[in-house]
């Protein structure tokens, strides 16, 4: 399989695929050590901006990951038809406390799909629900075409 020249996603593109999906890979580092899940998140186009629902309990590796403050990346990608996109969204999380919200924000979130990567061995009680923005510093996407006629049986 060959690969034609990578290319980059204008700003109006690369807004299109983060509307098209809802899920991406959001990964935080503390020290040397990495840390990488599936996200769930809604994106405002206009503000370039994503808003995600973290979901934790009190002791648990993502809840120390995220107490850190860590620099993040968010990563979405596609395959459609033989083109691969990426886009890579890099920055810092913002916790936005409940008794700070707004009407803008709510919007926001409700526009946010629920969280599809729910899968916990304590029961619902126990978890935590906390609310983050990411306004990114770095913002950019690509693209790649496969030459499908190079691929051999």
């Amino acid at each position: 399989m060959a690969l034609d020249q990578q290319t980059s996603l204008s700003e109006a593109e690369t807004d299109t695929v983060l509307a098209r999906h809802e899920t991406g890979v959001l990964s935080l580092a503390r020290d040397d050590e990495p840390y990488a899940i599936p996200i769930s998140y809604g994106y405002d186009a206009d503000d370039r901006r994503f808003y995600l629902r973290l979901v934790s309990t009190p002791g648990s590796e993502k809840r120390q990951f995220l107490s850190s403050d860590p620099r993040v990346r968010l990563v979405v990608y596609e395959n459609d038809d033989g083109v691969y996109r990426s886009v890579v969204a890099v920055g810092r999380l913002e916790e936005i406390p409940r008794s700070e919200l707004t009407v803008e924000h709510v919007e926001q979130y409700g526009e946010a799909k629920r969280p599809l990567f729910e899968i916990w061995g304590e029961s619902r009680q126990d978890l935590d629900i906390q609310l983050y923005q990411l306004a990114p510093d770095g913002l950019s996407g690509r693209s790649v075409e496969v030459d499908d006629a190079s691929e051999s049986t």
